[in-house]
């Protein structure tokens, strides 16, 4: 092998050991997680196992396995028996654990044990990030996607599912009952070869009807009428295409750095009712009073909105078109223009339309308005296929949808913005999960493991934006003020600058 460059000679031995340390370089992301952990108080946070305890076989200190779970889902190891081998042959999980090999039980049983506390691990580098100057636009995104749980569609049923499935095993049984009475005409060997066969089958369905029967008894207890085996709280939730068993994942996102701010792992298989929520956490979690949370039109539900109103975040929402008249080719409501200052509609054809009386639906106060020159209007037929007039009905607070898609209207680039914002952290994170999304069950544990995910996210988008050096001096300035506040000296020590200015000198 000339004119190659040469490898060392296996046998040859090192008669000066290397230093572990000279093969991470100062640039290595691995560094941010290992001063990250290092200035977070664990115990605060809720880590189990942080006071020793006097007797039996020494733990692992909680920050050792946190290390090792941060770096495993910044490098798409998100497997604790994956991570247990990558201890083992990984120069840079050594270099961080400090050459510990924990087993993947003991790994496993961290992330299952401290779920809480992990989602505070990411919740404070949202604070940190808050702290850094990352999240000043006061402008996120809010959207959910659709995340596979572990549990197969086979194994989840509905009503609709459980019936379709046992009219074809009944369908199926009938087959082959019939089967068994034409074999029965048969010669003797085949006929007898063919009856044991249809007969192990038909046994087979009747014990899996049995079954069936079974799951139809638990399904009617069920709150939602629906029920996974494998994974209790996962649900079947409609995606394009075919759907899946899953989970479905809320995030808030700023716009200007496209960090995640907030995330909550629901299994509600729509978005209408998650607005105010998301957008009231994401507020906290930015630290601002003034708000603005952009999502698109499946989050349009009148009372989110109001309560988003109430709390002072500002939303912008498309409205949902969900009468039928336009299909049909009839005026829609939105052809109606209302008059604020006569409490009026006027129609297409010019004529008013007055407020007659207040009907409530679903807990809403509707306004009925009608005009009593519906009857002889020359365009009614483009209106209205009922004998009766021709009724627009007014929410009490649509004063407020009608402002908001005023706003809408004023800015048609924020929902461009929404999807250029929202939706690349969703890709990026279920490329790092790869086929199969959550490896744990129950909301109690894949919370958790989500929040490893986000947090992982936020740190490389961090990392991207501040280099590995200023972060890692970020996080010790950060470190150090929070010291010097619980201590009570932080004007004497540095300076009595504010936090910001006072990180420009460390970073």
């Amino acid at each position: 092998m000339k004119r190659f460059i040469q490898g060392e000679n296996r046998t040859q031995g090192i008669l000066l050991p290397e230093c572990l340390e000279d093969y991470v370089t100062e640039a290595n992301p691995v560094r941010v997680v290992d001063v990250f952990v290092d200035e977070l108080d664990l115990g605060k946070l809720g880590f189990e196992g942080v006071d020793p305890a006097v007797t039996g076989r020494p733990a692992y200190h909680p920050s050792v396995l946190l290390k090792l779970y941060i770096y495993g889902y910044l490098n798409r190891i998100q497997s604790s028996r994956r991570l247990e081998t990558e201890a083992q042959r990984n120069v840079e999980l050594m270099w961080l654990t400090g050459r510990l090999k924990p087993d993947f039980k003991t790994i496993a049983n961290f992330r299952k044990d401290n779920g809480k506390a992990i989602r505070g691990v990411c919740r404070q580098f949202v604070v940190l990030c808050r702290q850094l100057g990352l999240l000043t636009e006061a402008v996120v995104a809010i959207d959910g996607a659709k995340f596979k749980a572990v549990n197969n569609r086979d194994r989840n049923f509905t009503s609709a599912k459980l019936q379709r499935r046992m009219e074809e095993i009944e369908a199926s049984i009938n087959r082959y009952l019939a089967a068994l009475d034409t074999a029965d005409r048969q010669e003797a060997p085949v006929a007898q070869i063919k009856t044991e066969r249809l007969q192990h089958k038909i046994a087979a369905l009747k014990a899996r009807m049995k079954e069936l029967k079974a799951i139809e008894v638990k399904l009617n207890e069920a709150p939602d009428q629906q029920i996974s085996l494998t994974d209790p709280d996962a649900r079947s939730m409609k995606t394009r295409g075919t759907g899946m068993v899953g989970y479905n994942v809320q995030t808030a996102v700023d716009t200007k750095h496209h960090l995640i701010v907030t995330h909550e792992v629901t299994n509600e298989g729509v978005d209408r009712s998650q607005l105010s929520s998301m957008a009231k956490q994401a507020s906290v979690a930015m630290g601002s009073k003034e708000l603005t949370a952009v999502a698109d039109r499946g989050y349009y539900k009148g009372e989110e909105i109001l309560a988003c109103e109430q709390a002072g975040i500002t939303v912008i929402v498309p409205k949902t078109l969900t009468s039928g008249s336009k299909a049909e080719g009839r005026f829609g409501k939105q052809d109606f223009v209302y008059l604020a200052d006569d409490d009026e509609y006027r129609c297409p054809a010019g004529q008013r339309l007055t407020r007659h009386f207040a009907v409530v639906e679903h807990g809403m106060t509707l306004h009925a308005y009608w005009s009593s020159a519906c009857q002889g209007c020359a365009m009614r037929a483009q209106c209205t296929s009922s004998p009766e007039p021709r009724r627009i009905k007014r929410w009490e607070h649509e004063a407020v949808l009608d402002a908001m898609q005023a706003r809408l209207d004023n800015a048609p680039e924020m929902m461009r913005i929404r999807r250029q914002t929202v939706e690349h952290p969703f890709g990026t994170i279920k490329s790092w999960m790869g086929a199969a999304h959550f490896l744990t069950r129950t909301l109690e544990r894949v919370n958790p493991e989500m929040s490893l995910h986000v947090l992982a996210y936020n740190m490389k988008r961090v990392t991207k934006l501040l280099g590995v050096s200023g972060l890692i001096n970020a996080i010790r300035a950060y470190a150090l003020y929070l010291h010097c506040v619980l201590r009570g000296y932080f004007e004497k020590t540095i300076g009595g600058h504010g936090f910001n200015e006072s990180i420009a000198s460390f970073a």
